[in-house]
Parts: C-alpha cells; structure tokens; sequence
C-alpha cells in the first residue's frame, strides 16, 4: 500500500460474509474515490497495476495460489475495486474463474484467518521496493 492505493482483504464482516470469507480474496483501490477504471488519475492507474501484480504474486508465493483471477466489476458500489481472487490447487474446473469461491472445500475462515493471510502477503512483499 501507498499514498495512492490500498490492499485489503474482503472483511468476514462484509455483507454476505456470515463471518467467514474466501481466503486470499484481496481488493486493490484506489483511495481516491473513482468509480471505474477510466476514472483513475495515469499516477493512480500505474499504482493500482503495480499492487494488483504484488499482490498476485504475493497470493502466488506465499498464499499457496496456483492461478489468481482479477475482476472489476462494479456494479453494487460506485468506487472502483479490483477484486483478486486465487484459485488452489485442487479446485475442480467446475469451480475455475467467478465460482472459485463456491467450492464446498475452498479454503474459508474468520477474522483470525483473514489476518493471518493477510500477515502472510505482507511480509512476502514488504521488502519489495515502493512503487514509482
């Protein structure tokens, strides 16, 4: 994360988490308020690309991902979201691309999970230099 971007994980505690979420579901924004893509400053649109790649492969390295998926969907929340989405090994290709997450045996979990991944992430890329 930097003055332009943050890196978060979906909360438990977001609408339709019922306190357990995917893990490793990770949002890059803005924090800037920009409704899509198009709307970013070119400073903004360079960091949002550098943490989104980051953040892959940190999900890669360090998460145990065997593939991530990237999304902008946006079309509950006016605020642009790049949602970043792992795929484990294993995951049977029913499950690939947006019902990742509906695999009965996809890895979910709490609060203590999510931070616990998020910890993970973290240190994989913290030594990493900041973006331009």
């Amino acid at each position: 994360m930097d003055d332009l971007v943050v890196v978060s994980h979906l909360s438990p505690q977001a609408p339709g988490g019922a306190g357990a979420v995917y893990l490793g579901h990770l949002l890059v924004e803005p924090r800037r308020h920009a409704p899509g893509l198009a709307d970013l400053t070119e400073a903004e649109a360079q960091r949002v690309g550098v943490w989104c790649t980051r953040a892959a492969g940190a999900l890669r390295e360090a998460g145990g991902a065997e593939h991530v998926y990237a999304a902008v969907i946006g079309d509950n929340v006016p605020h642009l979201h790049v949602h970043l989405l792992p795929r484990y090994p294993g995951t049977p290709h029913a499950y690939w691309w947006q019902r990742v997450d509906e695999w009965p045996d996809a890895p979910r979990g709490g609060q203590s999970e999510a931070a616990a991944m998020v910890e993970r992430l973290r240190l994989h890329y913290s030594d990493e230099t900041p973006p331009p």
